[in-house]
């Protein structure tokens, strides 16, 4: 073999040699192409339904690798203690995150903002007006106040300190931001990026990634669950108390209704919806569902097999106890139980007045009377004696004897003293009572 034939081969088999290497060598990406983005939404109201659903999700982002995760926030606020848990798992996340203003992140909404690790707002959104309310409307006390502006503060980090305070102390004075004495702030994106609120505004999800440096980064998104949508519904503080008295209301009202029927079915779908949702959220466990079980029973055995009262007072309480361990708030489940109770009590009422006992209960129920009409008589009225006349056999102090055509009678006089041996006449009569009337010759 010559030399050159042998430089030709070899040089032949570098070039296969290097055709087959680029083939098979993966294909080289820039570093924010290996980025993930979990998207995850925080909207509508605050409460322990969304706390449930972004654990999950802060979760899952972690658990599949995410390098970076954006809450998306659109809230008019909600409830201070789920919030403070939000904020509490936002603080407890290794991932980097991001809070994207993309309407308004008012009240509770705006102390989750200010615990994600940076800000960034769409044109036009806004952010503050965060004092504490209580559930009537009214501003609350002053020291839940004064813990309530020690938190924003501290969620503010390395912000002036003196924005988040104004966001819910209506006494600090910022004229330039809308904010006199008596109002709160409320920070457009425009004013939040000038006072160090935010740290970019962004248009949409493709400006906000190129500020955070990940433009062609893999993203993912986190939605509600229809199962989390049911729980957050049935969760919320207002939904309760009509819950529970739709389930209550109902399930009385069967004991009035022949059979099975709509009152049944929902008092039982109410009371159901009420534990699924708290179970699926995480405040309660299946023992509440069996302490529930237990308290209707003993109920249906004190009203079939009365003992006393005994079986029907630990039902209640164990009806009761059920909901109160279900609940994330005792205050806010017993006062949902008092006003269900009302309702079910004026109801009933109501019903029963207008038609009645037609159920099981009216087998247990007497509502028969002894009413003349159906022919129950304690003493018969002899309404014939009326006009009779006869004489006083006693003095009548008003009553006495008197005697009528040879007939004994007790009477008694319409209330005058009328002497022995004096004529009177019978005027009325009503069962044994016989009245009458002197006559006067």
């Amino acid at each position: 073999m010559t030399t050159a034939l042998l430089r030709k081969m070899m040089f032949l088999a570098l070039i296969i040699f290097s055709s087959i290497s680029l083939i098979t060598q993966p294909p080289v990406h820039s570093q924010a192409e290996d980025k993930v983005v979990y998207f995850i939404p925080i909207e509508q109201a605050v409460e322990r339904g969304l706390e449930a659903f972004l654990k999950r999700a802060l979760d899952t982002a972690e658990a599949e690798g995410a390098d970076h995760i954006v809450l998306e926030i659109d809230t008019p606020g909600g409830l201070v203690d789920a919030a403070t848990n939000i904020a509490f798992l936002i603080k407890n996340t290794e991932t980097p995150i991001t809070a994207y203003v993309t309407a308004q992140a008012l009240s509770a909404g705006a102390y989750i903002a200010l615990n994600a690790d940076q800000i960034v707002m769409a044109p036009g959104t806004t952010m503050g007006s965060a004092a504490v309310i209580d559930g009537a409307g009214n501003a609350a006390e002053e020291k839940t106040q004064s813990m309530w502006l020690a938190t924003l503060e501290a969620a503010a980090g390395d912000r002036d300190p003196i924005y988040a305070r104004a966001m819910a102390d209506s006494s600090i004075d910022l004229p330039e931001y809308r904010a006199g004495v008596g109002e709160l702030l409320t920070l457009t994106s425009s004013e939040a990026l000038e006072v160090g609120y935010a740290e970019a505004i962004a248009s949409d999800r493709d400006e906000l990634l190129a500020f955070l440096g990940l433009e062609n980064a893999i993203q993912e998104g986190l939605e509600v669950s229809f199962a989390e949508q049911i729980a957050r519904f049935v969760t919320h503080p207002v939904i309760i108390p009509i819950l529970l008295s739709i389930g209550s209301l109902g399930l009385v009202l069967e004991l009035y209704s022949p059979g099975f029927g709509i009152p049944g079915i929902m008092g039982i779908s109410a009371l159901l919806l009420f534990f699924f949702g708290h179970l699926f959220a995480g405040f309660a466990g299946f023992e509440t569902l069996i302490l529930f079980g237990a308290g209707i029973i003993l109920i249906i055995i004190e009203v079939f097999f009365p003992g006393f009262g005994i079986f029907g007072i630990l039902g209640v309480i164990a009806i009761i106890g059920s909901m109160v361990l279900a609940s994330y708030s005792t205050v806010n489940i017993l006062l949902s139980i008092l006003i269900a109770v009302v309702i079910t009590v004026i109801v009933s009422i109501i019903f029963f007045k207008y038609f009645g006992y037609r159920g099981p209960l009216k087998r247990m129920i007497l509502t028969d009377a002894t009413k003349s009409e159906l022919g129950y008589v304690s003493n018969e009225t002899r309404k014939e004696l009326i006009g009779r006349e006869g004489i006083a056999m006693t003095t009548l102090r008003p009553s006495g004897t008197a005697n009528f055509e040879g007939e004994r009678l007790d009477v008694v006089s319409e209330g005058g003293y009328i002497e022995q041996g004096k004529k009177v006449v019978i005027v009325a009569t009503q069962g044994s009572r016989i009245v009458v009337r002197e006559l006067n010759e």
